[in-house]
């Protein structure tokens, strides 16, 4: 004898299949190309395997041993970080002044300001590469035209073909083009400062400058933590960008880790997906830890919020 469920139960295991049916196709098109990947790699790091025979030879960690005696790896390893290092500074601290700037109601046009800078960040990023290509030209772009025109450099400078110019000009176009999205995060942090404070500051005497140093900075300290976080993640990932702009040159002078991985995963004449993939597990373990991180940053900056 079967008893029947009561009729809130039976809701509850109806309005549960339809979170589950509508879940599916994200759980599915997840686990295709995201998990399924992820292990893949795992695996194949394991096998020397050129990505087009069936068969594949187990060969252990012997992938491992010979990334990590690759000058070339270590050498995309300190570029990588180099960019970040650069980068993230640069983008956290001048979107930080610009948002200030922006918030402040006195300043003019500032929602056109907003969506100016926001622009790039919707823009594709391989279309920003390719379109860099030509401003940075050295015969015939705009910023060498300028330059010409100024006296500053005569016989041009090839930006993207130098060794010691190419890395900084990336570095250049990439906070340009994620300006705004980080300019968005001090905003929306700005916004949760109260007016109330910024009004007894005032009547107590406080000028801009002392506002800014006293009240501001100190209230954004723990989205400085989580923004500066998200920005070194976001570093990390700079392939398309890099692939449209240089390819990794001129001689391996912007060749970062993902690059790296796709040089020998795709663009060699042999390929050798078991190294990428070796070289594509170290990296990823590394991201993880910047992921622990982020998680740990989080979670102070929370608690400094609430003491404050």
């Amino acid at each position: 004898m079967t008893l029947a469920l009561p009729s809130a139960s039976k809701a509850r295991a109806r309005s549960t299949g339809y979170v589950w049916l509508f879940l599916a196709p994200t759980v599915l098109l997840y686990g295709a190309f995201t998990v399924y990947p992820i292990i893949g790699s795992y695996v194949y790091s394991l096998t020397d395997w050129n990505g087009f025979d069936t068969s594949r030879s187990f060969i252990g960690v012997a992938n491992y041993q010979e990334v990590l005696a690759d000058p070339m790896f270590w050498s995309s390893f300190r570029l990588t970080l180099t960019f970040m290092v650069v980068a993230v500074p640069l983008q956290v601290l001048v979107t930080l002044l610009v948002a200030i700037l922006l918030n402040s109601p006195r300043m003019p046009l500032r929602k056109l300001f907003r969506t100016a800078l926001f622009l790039p960040v919707v823009t594709t990023t391989a279309i920003v590469g390719v379109v860099m290509q030509f401003v940075f030209d050295p015969a015939s772009g705009p910023v060498n035209l300028a330059l010409r025109e100024v006296g500053l450099a005569p016989d041009g400078i090839d930006f993207l073909g130098q060794s010691s110019t190419a890395l900084g000009t990336t570095i250049a176009v990439y906070v340009w083009k994620w300006f705004g999205i980080t300019l968005v995060y001090w905003l929306a942090a700005l916004q949760t400062v109260p007016n109330e404070v910024y009004e007894a500051a005032r009547l107590d005497g406080a000028g801009a400058f002392g506002i800014l140093r006293h009240i501001t900075m100190p209230l954004l300290k723990p989205f400085l933590v989580i923004i500066t976080l998200l920005s070194i993640e976001a570093s990390l990932q700079v392939f398309d960008l890099v692939l449209t702009m240089t390819n990794g040159g001129p001689f391996y002078s912007t060749e970062v880790i993902e690059v790296y991985i796709y040089r020998w995963a795709f663009a060699g004449t042999i390929p050798r997906l078991g190294y990428a993939s070796a070289a594509a597990v170290l990296f990823g373990l590394f991201v993880c830890f910047v992921g622990l991180l982020q998680l740990l940053a989080v979670r102070a900056a929370r608690r400094t919020r609430r003491a404050a």
